[in-house]
């Protein structure tokens, strides 16, 4: 299991006896949705239910009216009609209006009106209207319509009514409309949502620009509409514009340092070799200059500026360039197994540093259990989309506490507390943690099941075979020299 490095401070130290269990997050955006949605939906209930209370009660008692005024007009044209007028004035009203006037018989079998708050309000209000007596069906005899029983003159009638005239909405109307209002009102509240977070989300993205140090790319818009947000980007702008500074003069200093420590440095050292007449005491301060000096190439590599151009690199030949400058030391030995021809999207010199400071790690605190060797295997391979390509570097020492994996990138910082003798300051591998970042890669430590720490780099994979390096100085030959002797682990 690999563990990934993480910057520091950004988790909370768990106390005593405390457990560290995932929390759930709630992405912000939906967050705000569903308060919204809740919001919305809640009110469309209360607003329909309100409309419901106050719909049926006119509808009912305007229903009824129209009923009554029907039936009394009715009742009172057959009453003042003569025989012949009266068939002729039923059938006009069956054949125009859609009313009919039937004999009601003491056989007839009928079934009420519902008995819902429509149908028990509107029934009421007949009665009240119509006089007792007065009879509200929804089927007679296996016919439905809207019955309403009356007597003329003594003698009982039916007047048969379309239901469908009368009726309120049905159910299936109130559904559609419920569903309509509800998507909308989900519509709304995404795009109430989305419109509320965005210069959340600007921030928060133009925050993780500046935490990987892209200040130039993290500007956010000084002329919102909106005065609180555009206060808050005229803050983070110039918090970001005083943050690059601070690290182009923190990059300027440590140059600066590092650079003027040369000159005294090599004069201390001429002046050694030329007056220290015993041999062994001028070897020990020899050897401190020389670490002095390696001191000061890691402030240096250290204060390199963020940028970096990237572009197709073979790996095997930035691996074999960095083993051949050490293939001499009798405390290393290496195993290389990278595939022919893989190459990564990479800076070839950065990369090499990246090797040689792991390397020069494992050098250093990886050496096997009693000996005085550092067995050192650097293997490459594809990921399984075959879009990445994973370095790994791991030696076969006693590793490191797992309590301290997350801290080794830190600048400054040593694992091992108690060395006394380890040169350097402890920023190999925070070089290549920054390093790897800037190429757009990821940097991984961990335990090996069987022994020693592990290096993991993953970079992403270049189309097709990487072009040949050209030498353009000594240097360039040496670092990318292809024949290499490579040094094969003992078997045991």
């Amino acid at each position: 299991m690999s563990a990934v490095t993480v910057p520091p401070g950004s988790e909370r130290p768990a106390a005593d006896g405390e457990e560290h269990r995932p929390r759930v997050g709630l992405n912000l955006f939906w967050r705000t949705f569903f308060l919204l949605a809740i919001l919305l939906i809640g009110s469309i209930m209360a607003w329909l239910h309100t409309l419901l209370s106050l719909e049926y009660e006119p509808r009912a008692l305007h229903t009824a009216q129209q009923i009554a005024s029907l039936v009394n007009l009715s009742r009172a044209a057959l009453i003042h009609a003569d025989a012949i007028a009266r068939v002729s004035l039923i059938k006009t009203m069956a054949d125009q209006e859609g009313v009919r006037i039937l004999p009601r018989e003491p056989g007839d079998s009928y079934t009420p009106l519902d008995d819902d708050r429509f149908g028990r309000r509107m029934t009421d209000e007949l009665v009240r209207r119509l006089g007792q007596g007065t009879v509200v069906a929804q089927v007679v005899n296996g016919e439905r319509g809207l019955w309403i029983g009356f007597a003329i003159n003594g003698d009982s009638n039916w007047l048969l009514l379309d239901q469908s005239r009368f009726s309120p909405a049905s159910g299936m109307t109130w559904l559609i409309w419920l569903a309509t209002a509800g998507a909308l009102s989900f519509a709304g509240a995404a795009a109430i949502a989305r419109l509320i977070n965005r210069p959340l989300k600007q921030l928060s993205r133009a925050a993780n620009r500046v935490r990987e140090g892209d200040f130039a790319g993290s500007t956010l818009d000084e002329h919102a509409l909106t005065t609180e947000i555009r206060e808050v980007n005229l803050g983070f702008n110039r918090m970001a514009r005083r943050l690059a500074q601070l690290e182009q003069d923190r990059v300027v200093m440590l140059a600066g340092i590092s650079h003027d420590l040369r000159t005294p440095l090599a004069r201390l050292r001429l002046e050694t070799e030329m007056s220290v007449a015993d041999a062994d005491a001028r070897d020990h301060m020899i050897s401190d200059m020389a670490q002095l000096d390696a001191i000061i190439d890691k402030f240096l590599d250290y204060a390199r500026p963020d940028h970096v151009d990237v572009g197709p690199v073979a790996l095997g030949d930035v691996v074999a360039s960095c083993v051949y400058a050490v293939e001499e030391h009798d405390e290393l030995q290496i195993r290389v197994d990278i595939p022919e021809g893989l190459g990564v999207i990479a800076e070839s010199t950065e990369l090499a540093r990246v090797v040689s400071n792991l390397i020069e790690n494992a050098r250093r605190y990886g050496k096997s259990p009693g000996t005085d060797v550092a067995e050192v295997e650097i293997a490459a391979t594809p990921t399984r989309d075959g879009q990445q390509v994973v370095l790994t570097v791991r030696d076969h020492g006693v590793g490191v506490s797992p309590d301290v994996l997350p801290d080794l990138t830190k600048p400054f910082f040593r694992g091992d507390t108690a060395r006394t003798s380890a040169t350097g300051a402890g920023l190999g591998l925070s070089i290549v943690d920054k390093t790897v970042r800037r190429m757009g890669g990821t940097f991984a430590l961990s335990n090996a099941s069987n022994g020693g720490l592990s290096a993991r780099i993953q970079l992403r994979r270049a189309e097709g075979k990487p072009p040949a390096p050209s030498a353009q100085n000594g240097s360039e030959k040496r670092l990318w020299r292809p024949s290499v002797k490579r040094r094969q682990l003992s078997k045991q």
